[in-house]
């Protein structure tokens, strides 16, 4: 793994020195533009649409819009001056329960190892947090950029979270049409409580692919061998307005699923209970065969 950063974490007086290694990678496929003509990639030109010329890097600034076409610049030791006070420390600052912190405040995930002598004082914060069920908030600086994270342990490694500062989420009530009360059938909400039950299982991450890459993947595998590809569009599911037959269909159509042979007989089917004449009596009536449907 490539190193990212070099630092330590300090809490109280304990000083753990660290390397800082990216926990996740962009699986994306990246494609680029390219003229159709020719073959040849399509090149970002540096252009002043004013002076009407090619820029070089070295008469270009940065700088911000205050009003719209008014701009203050700024040149790259006045950016540098306010980085000076940034350290590579990763000062905790409390300990919190992980479930306090709500997922929409999480943004990237980094490992931690003990770097250089620090191996005893690593250890020793890994075993502590691991036994008080807590994790810690932090001030880091990445990049001149400065977050706040969360460092927690997974198995026998620390882990950093950076996470938004709070004035960086957006508040609930800008959504646009939210209701502003929920009220909800009683028979459709015992329902919708079913078809969860009945699909809730472990968190098994393998499980989970990326489809689409894979389809793109095989794509592009045929295409370097010069096959002709022909994509046929999906299929899109009927619509259903009934809310109560949807819910019916849905629990009908998972106790008909064939399960694992190690399930014991009649699991997954005795929860759909009421709704499996229902569902059955709306399979007997489609049209050729049975529909799939969905809740629009």
């Amino acid at each position: 793994m490539h190193t990212v950063w070099k630092g330590a974490i300090s809490f109280g007086l304990v000083h753990v020195p660290v390397k800082m290694f990216s926990a996740t990678e962009d699986k994306d496929i990246s494609l680029r533009l390219i003229h159709r003509d020719c073959g040849t990639p399509v090149a970002y030109v540096r252009k002043c649409n004013t002076c009407e010329k090619e820029l070089e890097w070295e008469e270009i600034v940065k700088g911000y819009e205050y009003e719209k076409g008014h701009f203050v610049l700024f040149e790259k030791d006045e950016l540098e001056q306010l980085n000076e006070n940034v350290t590579k420390t990763i000062e905790i600052l409390d300990f919190v329960d992980l479930h306090e912190i709500d997922p929409i405040y999480f943004q990237k995930t980094y490992f931690l190892s003990p770097d250089q002598a620090g191996g005893n004082a690593y250890n020793l914060l890994l075993e502590a947090m691991r036994q008080s069920g807590k994790i810690g908030i932090a001030k880091i600086s990445i990049r001149s950029k400065s977050s706040l994270a969360a460092i927690r342990t997974i198995e026998n490694c620390l882990v950093i979270e950076t996470i938004f500062y709070p004035d960086e989420i957006r508040a609930i009530g800008q959504v646009p049409g939210l209701p502003e009360q929920i009220s909800v059938r009683d028979k459709e909400l015992a329902m919708a409580r079913m078809l969860i039950e009945q699909l809730s299982t472990a968190f098994e991450p393998a499980k989970y692919t990326d489809d689409y890459r894979g389809r793109l993947l095989d794509l592009i595998q045929h295409k370097i061998a010069g096959e002709d590809i022909k994509v046929a569009p999906e299929q899109q599911p009927t619509q259903v307005m009934d809310l109560m037959a949807a819910l019916q269909a849905s629990l009908e159509s998972i106790r008909v699923t064939p399960t694992d042979p190690s399930t014991p007989e009649g699991t997954g089917g005795a929860a759909a209970g009421g709704a499996n004449e229902a569902g059955a009596q709306r399979t007997r009536t489609a049209k050729g065969g049975t529909k799939k449907e969905s809740v629009s």
